[in-house]
């Protein structure tokens, strides 16, 4: 009884595709989403899919030259809906899904392949500039202004000479002067750099690549972050309060029993997050506030007190990797995630609002 008391995770419907999917987004206000990757032939393809009543619709398709890693819809408002790319070529393009043909903008000074990116003050209605940040295999993690032309309005090279970085996010930006980015990178270094002060505001090893990062709110003072690394571990950060020599307080799980992929919190709950695993499984975990947040040391400093992680379902969908997951942020609980085997899944989450 138990068992059926808890969030069900229910595969609606699947589709196989016939290329490599590295990552699903759904589009703002729509039952649409994108399935971004590439063919064998190493062309890039994005398509967007509608659900209907007879399943999934794909509704339209591009093309270009290179394979596409990685996209988001939060830098564009909603209005617009336009879809930021990295590739493998490592270009960042801005496009219109509705004309195609060419990007409404366009860089190139990555010099490896754009495995991470992330948007802020678009999608999301929140303060400061409409921002885009990529991180790369050449180790570089650079913030764009798509107000202004193909070059970074800040860069970093935070990893160790020859460093890929893994995962990038925004977080921090609940005013037009506060703002700071999260890299992670395959050594296991986490750096938080700080965008007012452009200087590193807190760093960490994690001793893992770290594949995956997400604050649970970008546009409030930073509360929560959670980190998803190789080896199985999850990582969740209690960031709101900062110890000149503790840093940030911290709970580790293991979960998936292989490599973590991603982390992505429920829009409508931001103490639920789901993670994907190497051995095609979901889970679904819940973050429990202790009672109280905040204690002093012996010198009278504050210092961050982590809360506790609890599973609340599990299921495995795949024999392969799901690699990539996305929530609808209108409709709690629908969601798309792809997998290495090429398949593209809407998923249902039942009884979260009971959490």
């Amino acid at each position: 009884m138990e068992s059926l008391q808890r969030p069900q995770i229910i595969c609606h419907v699947q589709k196989a595709l016939n290329y490599t999917i590295h990552d699903v987004k759904w589009i703002p206000c729509s039952a649409k989403f994108v399935s971004i990757g590439g063919k064998s032939n190493g062309a890039g393809i994005i398509e967007t899919y509608s659900i209907s009543g007879e399943g999934i619709e794909k509704v339209s398709e591009f093309g270009k030259k290179d394979h596409f890693k990685c996209g988001t819809f939060h830098a564009s408002s909603l209005r617009d809906r336009h879809l930021a790319t990295g590739d493998f070529s490592g270009r960042l393009q801005v496009w219109d899904l509705e004309e195609n043909l060419v990007p409404i903008y366009k860089s190139e000074k990555h010099r490896g392949v754009i495995n991470a990116i992330d948007g802020v003050a678009g999608a999301v209605s929140g303060c400061g500039a409409p921002e885009i940040v990529t991180g790369s295999k050449d180790g570089a993690v650079m913030v764009w202004d798509v107000r202004q032309k193909d070059t970074p309005v800040a860069k970093f090279c935070g990893g160790s000479q020859g460093r890929d970085c893994w995962s990038v996010a925004f977080g921090n930006s609940y005013n037009n002067e506060e703002r700071v980015v999260a890299a992670g990178y395959d050594n296991g270094d986490l750096k938080v750099y700080d965008l007012r002060s452009m200087a590193v505001k807190w760093s960490k090893c994690l001793k893992n690549g770290i594949v995956s990062l997400q604050f649970d709110r970008k546009d409030i003072p930073m509360n929560k972050l959670v980190a998803t690394t190789l080896e199985s571990k999850i990582f969740c950060f209690d960031v709101r309060t900062q110890h000149p020599t503790r840093g940030f307080a911290q709970v580790v799980e293991k979960a998936h029993s292989s490599t973590v992929w991603c982390a992505r919190h429920l829009p409508q709950n931001r103490e639920i997050f789901m993670t994907t695993g190497g051995t095609g499984s979901l889970c679904l975990w819940k973050y429990n506030y202790p009672t109280r947040r905040v204690e002093k040391d012996a010198d009278g400093l504050e210092y961050g007190v982590a809360g506790e992680l609890n599973l609340l379902q599990n299921s495995t969908l795949s024999d392969q990797p799901i690699t990539s997951f996305d929530w609808c942020p209108e409709k709690a609980g629908l969601a798309v995630c792809s997998a290495f085997d090429q398949t593209i899944r809407v998923l249902i989450t039942t009884k979260l609002n009971l959490y």
